[in-house]
């Protein structure tokens, strides 16, 4: 038929019909409706393909347009792909090589304590075999990769990528010491926090009453759950291992995974959906009470810092990698010098992060000190980028450090769009 839809018809009609479905299955693995008809008595050819969920290779090769150009996938980005394609994830795929000798009970014991709450009926489950098939880990008999990770004695024996690697740098080519964290994912959680208490962070003494607490330089919670966010979030196809580097002024968590293309890095610390890389590890992660389905883990990180008086840590996706940074704070006896503060300067900054915020009033009385001194102090916060000043003028005005009042706003100014 020409392009006006005038049949013209077509010769060699009993070849075509046998030609025709034989090379679009070999060429595209695909089975067309082929059937022969008739327009203004002269035979024509009607093939009918029917839309399918599954993506289509040419010659045993997937591709995919990019820009103008047409590429074809391979590797790991064939993988990722097609997973996607089938409302897969890595996680969910079954892994042959284990049974259920290689499963820790014990893993399996302690994860019912933590998931009482949260799966009530769940775990009163005393066979684990079928608490397992109930928390869609096996499918049939078979043990599925996510099991593998969180529940299974040696999970290295099979992805010897999920390791977590800690290292002490005292810049990025001088390494001081170095941990190598095995085991399962709860196992690597835990071990993980004690190395760094014990290791690699400093704590400082704080007396609430007469109770002590050991306060970490970083807060634990916060580093707590960006740990988390690397085990539950990380692409477990590729070969490399999650790196906890600690710097003397910051502390980096690198996993290897690209956010999903919803969710851009910039929108991290604002509302954004859940879409985890890893169904089940999150869901099993869930259950136990270690995280919330709500996306909202990277804003708790945020806030918890700010709270501390920390500035913000920063979300870096590059080159197939999402790193978390943690910084330092700015204002510890190492930089007091270099900031050039007086003692009721140092005093002042100590004060508004127990207390959030600080008036002209109350430095006056606390300092015993003028007016004019209190305000040329607090100036001087200011202009050294240490606090912000809130109010212009007058008894309301009132002053915070720098990062938890650009927080603020920003919160204020996500609620108003």
């Amino acid at each position: 038929m020409d392009d006006q839809g005038k049949s013209f018809g077509l010769k060699s009609i009993k070849k075509l019909l046998g030609d025709i479905p034989n090379t679009i299955k070999n060429k595209l693995g695909i089975i067309p409706s082929v059937e022969l008809d008739k327009k203004n008595n002269k035979d024509i050819i009607k093939i009918t393909i029917s839309s399918n969920s599954l993506p289509i290779s040419h010659n045993g090769r997937y591709y995919i347009r990019s820009g103008s150009t047409v590429q074809e996938l391979q590797g790991k980005f064939l993988a990722d792909f097609l997973m996607k394609k089938l409302d897969n994830t890595w996680d969910n795929i079954v892994e042959d090589k284990i049974d259920f000798n290689d499963i820790d009970n014990k893993t399996i014991e302690e994860f019912k304590n933590y998931a009482v709450d949260r799966i009530p009926s769940f775990v009163k489950e005393t066979n684990n075999n079928t608490l397992l098939k109930k928390l869609n880990l096996i499918s049939d008999i078979n043990i599925k990769r996510a099991a593998v990770l969180l529940f299974s004695k040696d999970p290295q024996k099979f992805y010897q990528q999920s390791i977590v690697r800690i290292g002490k740098f005292l810049s990025d080519t001088e390494i001081q010491t170095t941990d190598l964290v095995k085991g399962n994912l709860f196992m690597q959680l835990k071990s993980i926090m004690e190395i760094l208490k014990t290791k690699y962070l400093l704590s400082k003494i704080k007396y609430k009453g007469i109770h002590r607490r050991d306060i970490l330089e970083y807060p634990y919670e916060a580093l707590r759950e960006a740990i988390i966010n690397a085990l539950i979030h990380r692409d477990y196809s590729g070969s490399s291992q999650i790196q906890i580097r600690v710097y003397p002024d910051k502390l980096m968590i690198m996993n290897e995974g690209r956010l999903p293309s919803e969710i851009p890095v910039e929108k991290l610390k604002t509302n954004h959906l859940s879409m985890p890389r890893n169904k089940l590890l999150a869901q099993i992660f869930y259950y136990a009470g270690f995280i919330e389905s709500w996306g909202h883990g990277t804003i708790k990180i945020v806030d918890i810092c700010i709270k501390e008086g920390l500035p913000e840590p920063d979300f870096i996706e590059e080159n197939g990698a999402m790193t978390v940074v943690f910084y330092k704070d700015k204002l510890n006896q190492e930089n007091y010098k270099n900031l050039d503060l007086n003692k009721r300067q140092v005093n002042a900054v100590v004060y508004i992060r127990e207390n959030r915020k600080i008036t002209n009033n109350e430095y006056q009385k606390i300092f015993k000190v003028s007016k004019a001194t209190a305000t040329r102090d607090l100036t001087g916060l200011i202009n050294k980028g240490i606090l912000v000043q809130y109010g212009k003028t007058g008894k309301g005005t009132f002053y915070k450090l720098k990062g938890s009042i650009e927080r603020n706003q920003r919160a204020h100014k996500g609620l108003i769009q």
